[in-house]
């Protein structure tokens, strides 16, 4: 779609958002709109993940419960969790969305895509399957875990496309190469997700797999996967559907535009039951202006450098896992698999990194390797504890857990 007619697409289904919103009746939206006049994105009141958590479970539902066929929920690590709700339309929407995502990797109706993310109340699992089923592929809906049957089904079925996290998707190549079944599964794509990865993570899952990994967006209280998504031939940037999900740059701390890094912000133009005005992801990025060799003309973002919360401050220093994450896995001797340690039991943080060997080798040169790359980089001394291959725990089922923080003499992350 040209730029200018998407524009005049954009402005009619947010002008018709709004005013859906105004005549909805509900409290939540009449005090949130209460000042609003016209459909001026710039004018509208922003939307954070703490204001939703308030109004849990239903307290933004924009239709009657009656009108919504299917609930998800945002994970509640940090207290209650997020309620999504979804209209058929909304539903019918998220696998529309979805089958772009996986079509932008390079899958189309003729192909099994094994899928390996969770099911339930994480929206991962059924997003996906959703989006397979309208592309028109075959679905294999594994779940996470169990990392055996999972390399067995992959060659066993044929399977063309893997959908799951990129730390499950490195425990999957090595399952296979020690279970001598990687040489029967004939991937040529991967759709990774659910967590932060690096180009360095994208090296490796290349090399394992042969495949084309691309990285894929999206956020239960936006709606789920499928929010934006790599291309296969414009790698390093992610198209936002923005037809559906209007984005926005802010400054994280002023809370204004910018036009360089900063805070992702969206607006869902077309969600029904669940719809968010200019909702703060959290995430940092930048708009990337350059036309896609793919021809796809969406509003395309850099990859992620971070979240606003997850950075951490170490001696005065702003670091994000992102950094370090590049570091370690630019070094051949390293394997993929590392954690991320904040010592808090001194006045002044300490920042530790476990890494661990990817074959037999010298574990005190590449500690000493490590430490001098992470210092230059970061500008900041790093402890780093070097072991022998498999001496980091493997996480089988959903998000991997990169950063622990140490407030005792117990190691954080091996219990």
């Amino acid at each position: 779609m040209p730029a200018e007619e998407r524009r005049t697409l954009q402005e009619r289904r947010l002008a018709e958002l709004i005013a859906r919103l105004k005549a909805a009746r509900v409290p939540y939206w009449e005090k949130k709109l209460a000042d609003v006049e016209g459909a001026e994105l710039e004018a509208l009141p922003f939307t954070s993940k703490a204001e939703l958590r308030d109004a849990y479970p239903y307290g933004t539902l924009a239709v009657d419960c009656a009108e919504t066929v299917r609930l998800h929920a945002s994970s509640g690590t940090h207290g209650k969790p997020t309620i999504v709700a979804y209209t058929a339309n909304d539903i019918a929407g998220f696998a529309e969305l979805n089958a772009r995502a996986i079509a932008c990797a390079g899958g189309g109706p003729e192909d099994v895509l094994h899928i390996a993310y969770g099911y339930g109340l994480f929206t991962g699992g059924l997003g996906w399957t959703s989006g397979g089923g309208r592309l028109g592929a075959t679905v294999v809906p594994a779940s996470g875990g169990n990392p055996g049957l999972q390399v067995e089904l992959l060659a066993d079925l044929g399977a063309d496309g893997l959908a799951c996290t990129p730390s499950f998707a490195l425990l999957l190549a090595e399952r296979a190469e020690a279970d001598g079944v990687l040489g029967r599964i004939r991937l040529r794509y991967g759709i990774f997700g659910a967590e932060p990865w690096s180009e360095a993570v994208r090296e490796k899952l290349e090399q394992a797999w042969g495949i084309d990994a691309c990285d894929i967006y999206g956020l239960s209280e936006v709606m789920g996967p499928g929010v934006a998504a790599e291309c296969k031939e414009g790698k390093g940037a992610l198209h936002v559907f923005d037809d559906h999900f209007l984005p926005e740059i802010v400054d994280p701390e002023a809370g204004r535009l910018t036009q360089g890094r900063g805070e992702l912000v969206l607006t869902s133009l077309t969600k029904q039951a669940f719809p968010v005005i200019r909702y703060r992801t959290g995430d940092v990025t930048s708009f990337v202006d350059e036309p896609c060799p793919c021809g796809r003309t969406h509003r395309r973002i850099a990859r992620f450098a971070g979240r606003v919360d997850d950075m951490l401050v170490v001696r005065g220093v702003n670091v994000f896992p992102s950094e370090i994450e590049a570091v370690l896995l630019d070094d051949d001797a390293l394997g993929p698999q590392y954690a991320i340690v904040v010592d808090r039991r001194t006045p002044l943080p300490q920042l530790e990194v476990h890494a661990e060997l990817a074959d037999d080798g010298d574990e005190d040169q590449a500690r000493a390797r490590l430490e001098e790359r992470l210092a230059q980089r970061l500008r900041l001394r790093v402890d780093v504890v070097v072991g022998a291959p498999g001496s980091i725990p493997r996480q089988e089922i959903g998000k991997a857990q990169r950063v622990w923080e140490r407030t005792t003499d117990a190691d954080p992350f091996r219990g």
